[in-house]
């Protein structure tokens, strides 16, 4: 290996693992706030990439159906809670939030499409289908159970992920796509040739990443979700809704996965199935930021990445495996070196 090989598997390593670091980012933002290890972001991303081709080959994508469908079930087990509470005057946001909302950014995404839009309109269009989806997921599947262990949340994750899988089968096939690149500029660097996309994984992250600084730091929705993360118990007595913080924490990493899958479509084949390799890889760098720290996650998957791309230079057949490898010495040091949170027996 020379350094000139070494210079491009390293630039390689470090776009791929920024786009790891935005799904390790989400999938932390999630978990400290939901409990929930959400398995299924990677599959978001991966619907993110197969929603984008479609519409670049002026077919309306099967996401819209898929929010559809969700939108109605949210909406009826929304409804059916409502009543039981007795709390029949919240109907109405009810129905504009779980029902009204979804089914109009479908609508509007197919509207637009038959107006042959340009590139920039269809990334709008593919992020619009696709950001409803782990909210509406969040009201079926996790809010009914928000109350039980770690391990029953990760146990439907896990099922959710091949429940999703399975959809991904039905509604976008078999087969694997690649987008257009989102920039045609390049430009050399050190005597390395750097891609325009390589480029824009690289200022998406490092937007973000300040992004979320501002947001938990600067204002007062990201203050509420700070304090969720911190003690759920004790944000209940203040006043905070966990079951809304949950809703925007799943918000955000429902457009974070979005924004991951354009950026990794036009470098990478994207299957319905793909997701499962990101979100896995992401879930590592994710680790060793102790899921709990935003920095530690992002630092962590690149450095996923990065090695990734070295170990396919040695051995393309062996790289997942020796990227989740490491996934054994790091599950030992944290559950040696972190203290263990007493907050779910309180509650």
């Amino acid at each position: 290996m020379t350094s000139d090989i070494a210079a491009i598997l390293a630039i390689d390593g470090i776009a791929t693992g920024a786009v790891y670091a935005l799904v390790a980012i989400g999938t932390v933002l999630i978990f400290t706030v939901t409990r929930v290890i959400f398995i299924p972001f990677g599959d978001i991303a991966a619907f993110t990439a197969l929603t984008l081709a479609a519409l670049d080959a002026k077919r309306f994508p099967g996401t819209g159906a898929l929010v559809v469908i969700l939108a109605c079930l949210a909406t009826l087990i929304e409804i059916i809670s409502l009543l039981r509470a007795r709390e029949p005057r919240l109907l109405p946001r009810a129905l504009f939030f779980y029902l009204v909302l979804p089914l109009a950014m479908v609508g509007l995404a197919w509207l637009t499409m038959r107006a042959d839009p340009p590139l920039a309109v269809r990334l709008v269009l593919a992020l619009m289908l696709i950001t409803p989806i782990a909210p509406l997921l969040d009201r079926i599947v996790f809010r009914p159970i928000a109350d039980g262990t770690v391990l029953l949340l990760l146990t439907v994750s896990v099922a959710l992920h091949f429940a999703l899988v399975g959809l991904g089968l039905l509604f976008f096939g078999p087969e694997g796509v690649r987008t257009e690149p989102l920039t045609s500029f390049s430009t050399e660097f050190a005597g390395v040739l750097i891609s325009g996309q390589t480029m824009l994984i690289l200022i998406a992250a490092l937007v973000f990443s300040g992004l979320l600084y501002l947001f938990f730091d600067f204002t007062l929705v990201g203050k509420s979700l700070r304090a969720t993360a911190v003690n759920r118990t004790g944000s209940r007595l203040m006043g905070i809704r966990p079951a809304r913080a949950g809703t925007i924490a799943y918000l955000l990493g429902s457009l974070m996965a979005g924004v991951s899958g354009i950026l990794i479509a036009p470098v990478n084949t994207v299957f319905y199935d793909s997701g499962f390799l990101i979100g896995l890889k992401a879930f590592v760098g994710a680790i060793v930021g102790g899921m709990t720290s935003y920095p530690g996650a992002a630092i962590g998957a690149v450095g996923v990445g990065i090695l990734e791309s070295f170990a396919s230079f040695q051995s393309s057949a062996l790289k997942d495996v020796i990227v989740f490898s490491l996934l054994i010495p790091i599950l030992i040091w944290r559950s040696l070196a972190s203290l263990h949170s007493e907050e779910e027996i309180e509650e």
